[in-house]
């Protein structure tokens, strides 16, 4: 069987640090959209740090997700002041699944709302691809192939919900 790996990568508008109101909605919605997320069907987990660890996301325990990574067009801070960006790398047991989750509920609000907390880049927010079961995927492979999306398109490697394949690389949804 093969699961659903999503990464998740947007560059904010400030740095995580703002004390400015969007800053503190942002972050005010995002536990509450974790909850809502981990607890709808076919979500299967995401990378949370090691013994729920707290720092800048470049330095926290990501134990089995491996180091944490962006992509190579991210030219903001690294430091706790300075860091603007939101990333998510997560499995799913099934494309719908993830699909419906994004898509819906309190998910769906914040995504309705992404153009006040987020720059737009001109790269891919997001990336799916399949993994094997078992298989946790790591950040450098979500940054891997969100790099590979922009510069080639959907693909078995690296695919979008508007242009998915199936496990075994045959186009479909």
């Amino acid at each position: 069987m093969s699961q659903l790996a999503l990464y998740t990568f947007g560059v904010l508008k400030s740095p995580l640090a703002d004390p400015g109101p969007l800053t503190r909605e942002l972050h005010g919605s995002s536990e509450a959209v974790y909850r809502t997320i981990s607890r709808h069907p076919g979500y299967v987990a995401r990378a949370e740090p090691a013994d729920g660890a707290r720092g800048t996301l470049f330095d926290l325990d990501w134990g089995a997700w491996g180091a944490f990574a962006v992509p190579t067009w991210y030219d903001k801070g690294h430091t706790v002041e300075t860091t603007a960006l939101a990333a998510t790398l997560s499995l799913w047991t099934d494309l719908r699944a993830a699909l419906d989750a994004v898509y819906t509920g309190l998910h769906r609000t914040a995504l309705n709302r992404r153009n006040d907390w987020f720059e737009r880049t001109g790269h891919p927010a997001y990336v799916s691809w399949w993994v094997s079961d078992g298989v946790i995927p790591t950040w450098q492979d979500g940054v891997s192939r969100l790099e590979h999306l922009h510069d080639h398109g959907s693909a078995p490697h690296a695919f979008t919900f508007q242009h998915p394949f199936a496990p075994g690389a045959v186009p479909g949804r």
